[in-house]
């Protein structure tokens, strides 16, 4: 893989904080290990070669934890002194990436897909963001992404939901593109960029179906400990 990456480590994690309230989010303990451990072992197996922690909160724990690599990946912090929205946070950690492209991931979820596929899909549509779909059924907690092919047709809102794709949080963005986009320092990445833009066709979106878990509320959160937690333990 040749994209650097950002993982956004930096929110105060509120809904989680009656079973994680000492440490951020990312760093949630899944049986002896940091969350935030699972996303950097999927980038390593896929050959990244750095990584940016967009960091704020109690951030401190985080650069403690891991310092300046982990496993064969170098690993720098764009530390926020104030909130800057998930787009600023972006753009913030963006000015210490050196390639044309890099990975956006969600520090407080985790999608099983092959990055490599991911990169090469992102190369085949030539278009400047790549977003990572996932399939759900009998959910409230995400809104959803309608597509045409590869093209985005539509996001909705949250509602319960029967059936349908939802945005993983994993996307690959061409840097140039996304310094032009960016409407300030402080912004959303999906209300700003994302829902703004996606009917200019710059936007894509691709399919994949591995394992998908997002801690950000207590019951996820203890999900990840099951399932996650457990299939580390029967590893070793």
């Amino acid at each position: 893989m040749k994209s650097e990456a950002i993982i956004l480590a930096g929110g105060f994690g509120t809904r989680l904080k009656s079973v994680v309230d000492d440490v951020p989010k990312p760093m949630a303990m899944i049986g002896n290990k940091p969350f935030l451990t699972y996303i950097l072992d999927q980038l390593q197996v896929s050959n990244c070669k750095k990584a940016v922690m967009a960091v704020g909160y109690k951030h401190e724990a985080i650069i403690d934890y891991f310092g300046k690599s982990y496993k064969s990946i170098a690993l720098e912090y764009s530390i926020e002194d104030k909130p800057l929205g998930t787009g600023g946070a972006i753009l913030n950690a963006a000015n210490l990436i050196s390639s044309p492209n890099f990975l956006v991931l969600n520090g407080d979820s985790y999608f099983n897909i092959d990055l490599s596929d991911f990169e090469r899909q992102f190369s085949k549509n030539k278009a400047p963001l790549l977003i990572a779909l996932k399939r759900m059924s009998n959910f409230d907690r995400y809104g959803t992404v309608e597509i045409d092919g590869s093209r985005i047709k539509s996001f909705s809102e949250k509602k319960l939901c029967n059936n349908g794709l939802i945005n993983s949080g994993i996307y690959l963005i061409s840097k140039e593109w996304y310094k032009s986009y960016a409407p300030g320092k402080i912004f959303s990445f999906e209300k700003d960029i994302l829902e703004k833009y996606f009917l200019e066709d710059v936007l894509t979106a691709h399919e994949y179906y591995g394992y998908f878990i997002d801690i950000g509320i207590p019951d996820d959160y203890r999900k990840a400990v099951m399932e996650m937690g457990k299939k580390d333990n029967r590893q070793k």
